[in-house]
């Protein structure tokens, strides 16, 4: 495994040890105030990467293409911006972050399933 699935991969395990470690805090502190923020970091971090790279391994040369970097970069952005931005929310701070964060999320989404439909044109 190389490059972009390699990287989406790791991206994974690195966030749902970050989730797990998160939910052991919950757990040890018996406050679960931020339990919608640990389940979106588990599902974006870990589940949707994961997938993102399990797809990029089996589908190589979708990995190279342009489309393929972009969603990498605008889901793992939206990520970083979405996670502490739920957070925010949920501590009555600001919405603004997730809100930023959740449309990038969801356009990463979009850019995901493109890539996917238009696979069958990939040239190896």
């Amino acid at each position: 495994m190389r490059g972009l699935a390699y990287f989406c991969i790791v991206s994974a395990a690195v966030y749902g040890l970050a989730g797990m470690a998160f939910g052991m805090v919950m757990a040890a502190s018996h406050d679960h105030t931020l339990m919608t923020t640990h389940a979106h970091l588990n599902l974006l971090g870990w589940v949707s990467m994961a997938i993102y790279g399990l797809y990029y391994h089996s589908v190589p040369a979708a990995a190279e293409t342009r489309l393929a970097k972009i969603h990498v970069g605008v889901a793992t952005l939206g990520l970083w911006i979405m996670i502490p931005g739920v957070a925010m929310a949920v501590l009555g701070m600001t919405e603004g972050p997730a809100i930023a964060g959740s449309l990038l999320t969801i356009l990463g989404m979009l850019l995901f399933a493109a890539r996917v439909a238009t696979g069958h044109r990939v040239v190896a």
